[in-house]
């Protein structure tokens, strides 16, 4: 399904609903690049895999959104693989991020324990924090 009009801009009720809560930079992006995917391989999931990939370039998740990242590249060790990697995910996280950076977003997101943690650490409870929020606004939005 496409996630553009003929004109090239996003069809938001087709994005993921992280997307949805996101600037239209991110829209776009994952947008685009899902349906670029679509056609080079014609096959959805593989356009999902391939416009995350694009989006966790340039963007990291944050709670139930994503935001632009300070630095272009990619977030973790599966992004910078590729197609044919099968390292550990960090869901969004920018895993590659300074330890300052991540227990800035830690303090966003009121995560408990962050000053005793160290990055990896961080990156986890990021991960989950992200998730707690995404599920809780999914549900905000249903109900």
């Amino acid at each position: 399904m496409p996630k553009t009009t003929k004109s090239g801009k996003p069809i938001k009720e087709e994005l993921p609903s992280t997307l949805q809560q996101s600037g239209a930079k991110a829209q776009a992006t994952f947008a685009k690049t899902h349906d670029s995917a679509l056609d080079q391989y014609d096959d959805e999931r593989r356009a999902y895999q391939t416009a995350f990939a694009a989006l966790k370039h340039t963007h990291e998740k944050v709670g139930d959104h994503w935001e632009p990242k300070e630095e272009y590249g990619p977030s973790d060790a599966q992004a910078e693989g590729g197609q044919n990697t099968n390292r550990p995910t960090a869901g969004g996280v920018d895993a590659n991020a300074s330890k300052k950076h991540l227990y800035e977003l830690a303090t966003r997101l009121k995560v408990k324990g962050r000053s005793s943690m160290n990055k990896a650490e961080l990156v986890e409870a990021l991960q989950k924090a992200n998730d707690r929020e995404s599920r809780r606004s999914r549900e905000n939005q249903s109900g």
